[in-house]
């Protein structure tokens, strides 16, 4: 479910509890202004057969984190919505994926024991074939190893929160 505000569609979210049980709904930027504890997103990694993922540069235009690497696929789950059910959404949004994709889920993280912004669960696609990715929401991307993938967030190359402390925990 969508409202517009000031011309911005919004997505209806989930809100959750501290065990990720649903307690409430609010609007995506509502969730933000307002900073509501939980909500869940989803999040996927391209990677293909040496080991590389398929890490994007946001486009420009991205109200959050614009002009700066990410992860293959994200985005929030909608209210009523799984995670699973979102993650191809999203993948299909995204990266233009067809319908019968191989992935699998490679972990489910808690923002409290894990430090990052919302419940979540991570994916990985696997690929070797660079996605044909939606402009609206890339400029770009490139197959890095995990490692120089680190070495480039160290250095200071942008990127978007929990970028960083994802390839920690699955790649390293």
């Amino acid at each position: 479910m969508f409202k517009v505000t000031q011309g911005v569609n919004e997505e209806l979210l989930d809100q959750v509890d501290d065990h990720d049980v649903v307690v409430g709904t609010v609007y995506r930027g509502e969730a933000w202004h307002r900073n509501v504890r939980w909500v869940r997103v989803v999040n996927a990694f391209v990677k293909d057969s040496q080991g590389e993922l398929w890490i994007p540069t946001r486009s420009r235009q991205k109200r959050m984190f614009p002009l700066c690497l990410d992860m293959s696929v994200g985005g929030h789950v909608g209210a009523g919505e799984s995670y699973e059910q979102a993650f191809l959404r999203e993948a299909r949004e995204e990266l233009n994926v067809p319908e019968l994709l191989v992935y699998k889920e490679v972990g489910y993280l808690n923002p409290t024991r894990h430090h990052v912004s919302a419940f979540m669960k991570v994916y990985e696609i696997c690929s070797d074939e660079t996605p044909l990715y939606n402009p609206n929401d890339f400029v770009g991307g490139e197959w890095l190893r995990p490692r120089r993938l680190l070495e480039k967030i160290r250095q200071g190359v942008p990127a978007k929160g929990d970028l960083e402390q994802l390839i920690c925990i699955f790649y390293t």
